[in-house]
């Protein structure tokens, strides 16, 4: 008051104008603590100690809220090693605050943290967590209520990326590999990582190197990522994916001499290699009459070639990485020793057989023979007896030219002076055509995989070079066509990029004027996936049956004709259907116990998806027959009991007799000629071909529907239900057994 002092009044306070405090002689009043119910208008009120004098002050709106919360907001969370990440706490609408921050992990309990900033309105961290904040204000300080819980994972900015050791471009099963995962700008910083294969997390991974010993099963992408091992809401990105092609086939090394012959004080270089591959180091092998070999050098040639002044049979292999994974021996390779003037008899080109039709060449070779004028004289058990000449040649090899033969030479400028004979030689001349053995691996397609053909022919290091073939279905027949994709030295191929079924055949050819062998059986890749134009399907679809379920099986595509194959390890079923747009079926009422593997190649040259049935037998299931059996022949017997009494009681019993018996006779005819059309729509032929395989055909033909548009041909879909594929069958004709070569385009 303006008047007298404070000690000269007394004072009320008003609420919304009624009387909140009495008159005192207290000239301030605190509200403590706040309610809501306390916000209104307020005045105070004075009078005069002295006298009834009194006046009022201006009203004033008191503003009460609820207690605020803090909020908590985070900057960017991708940073590089070492950076960190603003963290900001406000009250929204209220200023003068102060704040304190707080931080835990899903393992640790919550603890203050520490700042030199006395606001505190803004701090920079540089690990994840679980954050949270409050405010402060006023003395005694007012808290606000805590932040909700923010969770700040950070991810680091810095480039992973995935090595490998050794950097092999072809790695074989069985070999050991290192990847590591690297963070350029983290070397010091101590790191958690886990690996991922083809999409899934490798388990019980937490280095940054991952050493591994690879299989097939290898193959494919690998990424990293890594985490602060002090911290695990900080983490890299996913490096890159790194690509590991792993052979599944052990290899075999390569051994080459620069000649067969060695000369008097001379000496021959040996040349080992393995072929598609690096960092080998060799091992080298020589026997003369005593098995097994001894080991002639160590791993001190990294370099693959020897010289070498002793005649004998040499082979080598290689080994590389730690532990040292080995290769096959390669093939042996012989060196002989000539004495001066020494004489031989030498076949080029220098295979161990020759076949009926090849082109060959004998010689008569003097070792030491130095410019002297020779002449020559032949000995043969043969029907052909060669001339007087260094030199025998047969354009076309025939099995009279099979004997043993031995030459010696005497020099033209002195009749005494002559060599001895040499040493017979012998010459075969095979009439059985070779033929090659294909193999595949692997035989079921993966993401990712490579697959591998290998020929494989008898003598495989005679001059052979190999032809790779594509098997595309012949419309209307069982047989297929033949279309040359390579032509290789090596007896195996790597095809890369194969997503679908196929089918492939190999032949070997060698000599200026080529030699064919015969072509291989076919071999098959299946895939999983479908073609366009072809696809199968089973129903009911899932990975296991039973011996006595009953499976069907659909073609679906663009062709109105098709065949189903089916391969086990010892059978082969082909069906061939001639179906109209209905299509035609086969039901497998009970399956082979073991695992088979479905898939249709169409009228147009297209292979479907392939389908694996796995079929076991459960000793249960031998029930499922008889008690349909019984339920439906109690039901038969009851409704002939039915009719009969229904008859009876209405005194027509002869005429509904002989109605009865006219239905059981048509029954009677209408399943013998199910049986006949069935007969006729079913013709099952088999071939146990060698002792390797049976393959059996099946010709199915559905009704081609008369009425049925000639040209509709997309879309259409053959339904094959496969009944009782019975192994006992061995006499019918074989798809593969008739194939025509001529069909084959290229060579």
């Amino acid at each position: 008051m303006k008047e007298g002092t404070n000690t000269d009044w007394y004072y009320e306070i008003l609420k919304d104008g009624d009387k909140f405090i009495p008159y005192n002689s207290n000239s301030r009043y605190t509200l403590t603590p706040l309610r809501i119910s306390y916000e209104d208008e307020y005045q105070c009120c004075g009078r005069l100690k002295t006298s009834r004098y009194s006046k009022c002050s201006k009203k004033i709106f008191l503003n009460v809220r609820d207690k605020p919360r803090a909020e908590v907001t985070a900057g960017t969370t991708t940073i590089s090693v070492g950076g960190s990440v603003t963290l900001s706490c406000s009250v929204d609408n209220s200023a003068g605050w102060k704040y304190q921050w707080f931080r835990r992990t899903s393992h640790t309990s919550e603890y203050q943290l520490k700042t030199n900033d006395e606001q505190n309105r803004t701090i920079s961290v540089s690990q994840g967590g679980i954050y949270r904040c409050r405010g402060e204000r006023g003395d005694p300080a007012y808290y606000s209520d805590m932040s909700h819980e923010a969770s700040i994972n950070i991810t680091f900015s810095n480039q992973v990326v995935a090595t490998r050791q050794p950097d092999w471009p072809q790695i074989f099963s069985g070999e050991k590999i290192t990847l590591t995962c690297e963070i350029q700008g983290g070397e010091t910083t101590e790191w958690m990582c886990v690996w991922r294969h083809l999409g899934s997390i490798r388990p019980q991974i937490s280095s940054k190197q991952f050493t591994f010993t690879v299989s097939e099963l290898s193959s494919g992408d690998y990424q990293c990522q890594c985490k602060r091992r002090d911290d695990s809401y900080s983490s890299t990105k996913w490096s890159e994916a790194i690509r590991l092609s792993v052979s599944a086939s052990k290899p075999r090394a390569s051994l080459a001499a620069d000649s067969s012959i060695l000369p008097a004080g001379g000496s021959v270089t040996l040349t080992c290699s393995v072929d598609h591959s690096a960092d080998w180091k060799f091992n080298w092998f020589r026997d003369g009459s005593v098995y097994p070999a001894a080991q002639l050098r160590n791993n001190n040639e990294p370099g693959g070639v020897i010289r070498v002044s002793q005649g004998g049979l040499y082979r080598c292999r290689g080994g590389r990485g730690e532990p040292v994974f080995y290769t096959e021996d390669s093939h042996d390779v012989t060196i002989e020793e000539t004495p001066l003037n020494g004489v031989r008899v030498t076949l080029n080109p220098d295979w161990p057989v020759i076949y009926i039709g090849e082109m060959f060449t004998l010689r008569c070779e003097i070792q030491g023979g130095g410019s002297a004028e020779w002449e020559y004289e032949w000995r043969t058990s043969s029907s052909h007896k060669p001339p007087n000449q260094r030199e025998f040649r047969a354009d076309s090899a025939s099995l009279s030219h099979s004997g043993d033969y031995k030459c010696k030479g005497r020099n033209k400028s002195s009749q005494y002076n002559s060599t001895q004979w040499s040493v017979t030689f012998k010459l075969t001349i095979s009439d059985t055509e070779p033929r090659p053995v294909l193999s595949v691996s692997p035989s079921w397609l993966s993401p990712g995989s490579s697959v591998t053909l290998r020929c494989e022919v008898e003598h495989p290091s005679a001059g052979w070079r190999f032809y790779w073939y594509k098997a595309v279905p012949q419309p209307s027949s069982s047989f297929y066509n033949y279309e040359l994709t390579l032509q290789t030295a090596d007896h195996s191929y790597i095809v890369r990029g194969q997503t679908l079924t196929a089918g492939y055949v190999c032949r070997a050819g060698r000599g200026d004027v080529v030699y064919y062998t015969s072509y291989s059986e076919p071999k098959f890749v299946w895939s999983g996936d479908s073609h366009p134009a072809a696809s199968l399907t089973a129903s009911p679809d899932r990975e296991l049956y039973s011996v006595s379920d009953s499976v069907s099986l659909s073609c679906g595509g663009n062709s109105t004709e098709w065949r189903l194959r089916r391969f086990t390890e010892q059978h082969l079923l082909s069906i061939s259907g001639c179906g109209s747009l209905t299509g035609s079926w086969f039901e497998l009422g009970s399956l082979q116990e073991g695992v088979a593997v479905f898939w249709c190649e169409s009228g147009s040259g297209q292979f479907s998806n392939a389908v694996n049935i796995t079929a076991q037998s459960f000793r249960s299931e031998s029930w499922s027959f008889f008690v349909p059996f019984f339920i439906g022949l109690v039901c038969g017997i009851l409704l002939l009991l039915f009719v009969l009494l229904l008859c009876f009681y209405r005194k027509i019993k002869d005429a509904c007799c002989n109605r009865l018996n006219q239905i059981l006779n048509i029954d009677r005819v209408s399943a013998t000629q199910q049986s006949v059309n069935e007969n006729e729509t079913q013709v099952y032929s088999s071939l146990l071909h060698g002792d390797a395989a049976v393959y059996e055909s099946i010709r199915v033909c559905g009704n081609t529907g008369s009425d049925a548009p000639a040209d509709e041909h997309s879309n259409v879909t053959s339904h094959l239900n496969l009944k009782g594929c019975d192994k006992s069958r061995e006499h019918e004709s074989s798809d593969y057994i008739n194939v025509h070569p001529e069909s084959a385009t290229g060579p």
